[in-house]
């Protein structure tokens, strides 16, 4: 398997069931939501499918949009080091990467 789709793969798995190490943190936005709204709108993320080479040009599914409630929702994967510190030495080993997925009100961004 080449890197872009073992990143593909370990983004994929962490965003839609939390698989791996990683964090997630929403947006002040986000958090102001009603819990059934926020529920909503992760399970939109965990279920996003929409890439296209407009919003997923590398192929890795770390970034994607959807409209809910009249705003537009963004959520974005990026890779650290497992100290937080640093991008990740190798996005596609899980052993030195920690997964971040940021949620937030287009907005905000």
């Amino acid at each position: 398997m080449d890197s872009t789709a073992r990143i593909r793969e370990l983004n994929d798995a962490f965003r839609t069931a939390f698989a791996g190490q990683g964090r997630v943190f929403v947006t002040a936005g986000i958090a102001a939501m009603s819990p059934d709204q926020q529920v909503e709108v992760m399970r939109r993320v965990h279920g996003f499918v929409a890439f296209t080479p407009d919003n997923d040009p590398h192929g890795e599914h770390d970034f994607g949009s959807f409209d809910y409630g009249g705003k537009t929702i963004f959520w974005k994967l990026d890779c650290y080091d497992r100290d937080l510190k640093f991008g990740s030495p190798d996005p596609a080993d899980e052993n030195v990467t920690t997964r971040v997925l940021t949620v937030m009100l287009a907005e905000e961004y």
